[in-house]
């Protein structure tokens, strides 16, 4: 029985890490492509094998143009291949990868022009480095300069949401020039100090000064320094999709509502002793039978409040193509247990009790909610991860909501 456990959880963590290895290639495949002129799904479908492999087949194309038997080249390649999966080795590699661009603008290549090997690395290591936290953001200041460096400077926007990074707080020459001031003004005070009392007094006065100076410099670099550490963080939780607490559920029973012929009711089922009832603007996309033993995922922790006169408790999460002629639940994997929490890699915090309207919490995440082209919903390029696998729909491309 344990080792039957410990197979499936093995099978877990593998299926997993071969969802992530998918999505980031997927995402050099578009880059890459984008970077080149080509068009990806003549590569999109070859998608399932290692990164260098992957490379080579796309610059073949250009290789008239781009010489394959660079070994720097080769060498960045081989390290965007290696890139782990865990949280903790992706921590140690992006540690290395920051020490390296101490001096550099760009990985390859001199002065300020990006490379096919920027492009290839960004694309590798995006989905995690947009997971990470204030504080974790400013260990690797110079992999932050040259993340933001990239997003700017090359025409990616299709590929991938902009990440916010957070600059230095710049200190101009005038600050300095105004210190020399005050500090010549003290100066003068002393010497005046000198003309009316004797060398001990003036030493007294000297060392108070000096301290009022020091404490106050202090607290204003302190104080600065405390509200732009709180103003980053503050600005990564607005945005973290942990704050939502998405769960896996099971629509029980689904029927029309009473008073308005563009939504439906359902009882949906988390695991929980008590049945889960939601309202959604299904009616018009599903019926109430094709709901009904249905899995999805909802939010549980939106305020409850009335919708047309009937509680609703939840937000089952849907996909969406552009025109809204099609809309779906999305289905989580048949693996994942009833009420387990869906989650994102890189963004491991606790949810909200309860989501505040007034903070417009999930209107700043939306719009970051997206299927790829393969159907696997994604928060800015992260999937929707179960123990089971991803969860998808069969929309691709679709906005989620």
């Amino acid at each position: 029985m344990k080792r039957n456990r410990g197979r499936a959880v093995l099978q877990k963590m593998a299926s997993v890490k071969e969802s992530i290895t998918l999505s980031r290639n997927q995402s050099v495949v578009r880059s890459l492509c984008k970077r080149l002129s080509l068009d990806p799904r003549q590569f999109l479908d070859a998608v399932d094998v290692d990164i260098k492999s992957l490379c080579l087949n796309i610059l073949k194309s250009k290789e008239n143009e781009i010489p394959l038997n660079n070994d720097e080249m080769m060498k960045w390649i081989t390290i965007a291949e290696t890139f782990p999966v865990d949280n903790q080795d992706c921590c140690g590699f992006l540690s290395k990868l920051n020490e390296e661009l101490v001096q550099k603008a760009v990985l390859l290549g001199d002065g300020l022009k990006t490379s096919i090997i920027d492009i290839i690395v960004f694309s590798t290591l995006y989905s995690f480095v947009i997971g990470l936290s204030a504080s974790e953001r400013n260990r690797v200041p110079h992999l932050m300069r040259w993340i933001d460096y990239i997003q700017n400077k090359e025409d990616l926007q299709e590929c991938f949401e902009k990440t916010l990074v957070e600059k230095p707080i710049f200190e101009p020459q005038g600050s300095k020039a105004a210190v020399k001031v005050e500090a010549d003004s003290t100066t003068n005070k002393i010497e005046k100090i000198k003309e009316n009392a004797g060398s001990s007094k003036v030493e007294t006065v000297r060392k108070k000064i000096a301290s009022l100076k020091v404490d106050g410099d202090n607290d204003s670099a302190e104080k600065r320094k405390k509200s732009h550490d709180m103003d980053a963080i503050e600005k990564d939780k607005e945005v973290s999709i942990s704050l939502l607490n998405i769960q896996v559920g099971l629509v029980r029973r689904a029927w029309k509502h009473p008073s308005a012929d563009s939504l439906l009711v359902e009882e949906i089922d988390i695991g929980d002793t008590k049945l889960r009832q939601v309202v959604s603007g299904l009616a018009k996309y599903c019926s109430s039978d094709e709901l009904t033993n249905r899995r999805v995922v909802l939010i549980t922790n939106v305020k409850h409040g009335k919708l047309r006169d009937v509680m609703s408790e939840g937000l089952v999460l849907c996909a969406s193509n552009g025109d809204h002629t099609r809309v779906e639940p999305l289905l989580p994997p048949e693996g994942a247990k009833l009420g387990e929490r869906v989650s994102f890699s890189g963004h491991e915090g606790k949810p909200e009790d309860v989501l505040n309207p007034k903070k417009k919490q999930l209107e700043k995440i939306t719009p970051h909610l997206f299927t790829d082209a393969e159907g696997v919903a994604k928060f800015k390029g992260i999937p929707f991860m179960t123990s089971d696998g991803p969860c998808k729909s069969s929309i691709p491309n679709a906005s989620i909501k």
